[in-house]
């Protein structure tokens, strides 16, 4: 691999885990009142605190 892969393999990866995030919390939040939807958002950025390693 060549400098510029090695250089874009990190930027990949952060859009890969951004993409996934937008994801967890599109189908955390489809059918939820919106009552519940801080609680939900608590803890989805819990679980994504935790997947990163900051729990």
């Amino acid at each position: 691999m060549d400098v510029t892969a090695w250089a874009l393999l990190p930027v990949a990866g952060m859009l890969v885990a951004a993409a996934a995030a937008v994801l967890i919390v599109v189908v955390a939040l489809k059918d939820t009142a919106s009552r519940d939807r801080a609680t939900v958002l608590m803890a989805v950025a819990e679980v994504i605190r935790a997947v990163r390693g900051r729990r």
